[in-house]
């Protein structure tokens, strides 16, 4: 698991916003199309790609992708 693969499919369960925009460090929460909605898909890709259950604290508590990339690799 890499962080830059992690970054992709990351980005690609927003719609509207730009792939470009997605650094490890973008604050994902402050992105304009976030909503509840983003959150549930970004919780199930992570459970089809990396066969990781993430729950909705684990994405609260994080602030940027590389967080929730550092979340979800811990439980690997």
């Amino acid at each position: 698991m890499e962080l830059k693969d992690f970054i992709e499919k990351f980005a690609s369960q927003f719609e509207e916003t730009e792939a470009g925009v997605f650094q490890a460090n973008t604050k994902f929460k402050e992105l304009d199309e976030w909503t509840s909605l983003t959150a549930l898909s970004v919780i199930a890709m992570i459970d089809d790609e990396y066969e990781v259950a993430v729950k909705g604290n684990d994405i609260k508590n994080a602030e940027t992708v590389e967080d929730l990339y550092n979340i979800v690799k811990s439980k690997k």
